[in-house]
């Protein structure tokens, strides 16, 4: 008899969890939301105190309205946009331009450009607000560098050397930044204050990292790469490469949603793949999204857990965009 009631108390909570599972609403195609310009595109960014998405695009950075999700207004005149970072304390932001070798700072309120600061290094491409130090920091592909601006002066403070050329980065809101070296397929882990790299981690079996995403609660890192087409998910105490899931090609970013315990990775062969995760290291397949071909960078509202992906159509066979065709595509939970 004791037997049979713990095997029925087990079918009983495999049920439970398997319908627990199935009971997460999945993603589908809400709509698309229309935008002026041509030519390429890189990062979005939200700020999630004004409900905005920013989205970076040739020369111009678009600016959509969340609660609406209409266009707002456009940042012109730059030369490469690659990212935007937001300070609402200053009511500010930064764009990197690669080409111009500047960054451009905005008002966020009026969207008008307050000043272009030069950088001593080349090849801007990410960006981020780093909340511990109060500093920006650009990350440069190029010349395998930080440049480091004070967002109150307006003016660069110095510059890192990296050792490798940088791709994403994502701070802990402690001191420290973490940042993938895609041609070396490493991880710096740098000190946000003393402004220096404390130390570098190899990320084998990933070749080619891209995206990078935080789970800080669990002291996870979530790193996607190119070359094996994995998602490596890291310890961030010891560097060690916990678990390496299989995602599509031609990925670039990836997101993490605290709320939901789901990890969104962006492949530029027109899908994304979902995860679950179950526990610090254990996760499943959640999803493989159906999105468009080169949809490779996306961003994550906080609020209502919607994905937003930037995207053109192309001329068969190449990368070249069709005139016109530039969007957001929006996804939301079914």
């Amino acid at each position: 008899m004791f037997n049979k009631i713990k095997l029925s108390l087990i079918v009983i909570l495999a049920c439970l969890t398997i319908n627990k599972t199935y009971a997460q609403k999945q993603y589908v195609f809400e709509k698309s939301i229309s935008l002026p310009g041509n030519g390429g595109y890189d990062y979005l960014k939200i700020d999630d105190l004004n409900h905005r998405l920013y989205v970076s695009h040739q020369t111009t950075v678009d600016v959509i309205d969340l609660n609406t999700e209409k266009p707002i207004g456009v940042i012109e005149g730059m030369q490469s946009v690659h990212g935007i970072a937001i300070t609402n304390a200053l009511n500010k932001g930064f764009i990197s331009d690669s080409r111009a070798n500047e960054v451009i700072v905005f008002d966020i309120k009026t969207l008008k450009i307050i000043k272009r600061i030069p950088l001593s290094k080349k090849g801007a491409d990410a960006i981020m607000y780093d909340p511990y130090s109060h500093l920006i920091f650009t990350f440069n592909g190029a010349s395998e560098s930080a440049c480091v601006i004070d967002p109150v002066k307006l003016e660069e403070q110095t510059t890192i050397d990296l050792g490798g050329a940088p791709e994403f980065a994502v701070a802990d809101g402690k001191g420290i930044i973490y940042n993938n070296l895609e041609d070396k397929s490493r991880l710096d882990v740098i000190d946000s204050k003393d402004l220096k790299v404390l130390k570098s981690f190899p990320l084998a079996p990933c070749g080619g990292p891209t995206g990078l995403a935080l789970d800080a609660k669990n002291k996870r890192l979530f790193t996607v790469c190119r070359e094996n087409k994995g998602m490596s998910v890291i310890d961030i105490e010891t560097g060690k490469v916990i678990n390496t899931l299989a995602i599509g090609a031609g990925v670039d970013a990836v997101v993490y949603d605290d709320g939901q315990h789901l990890v969104f990775v962006s492949n530029g062969d027109g899908t994304a793949t979902i995860f679950k995760q179950n526990a610090a290291d254990k996760y499943e397949l959640f999803q493989t999204l159906k999105t468009a071909y080169r949809a490779k960078t996306m961003a994550l509202d906080n609020k209502t857990h919607k994905i937003y992906f930037s995207v053109a159509d192309y001329e068969p066979g190449t990368r070249n965009t069709k005139p016109g065709t530039f969007k957001v595509m929006v996804y939301k939970q079914n």
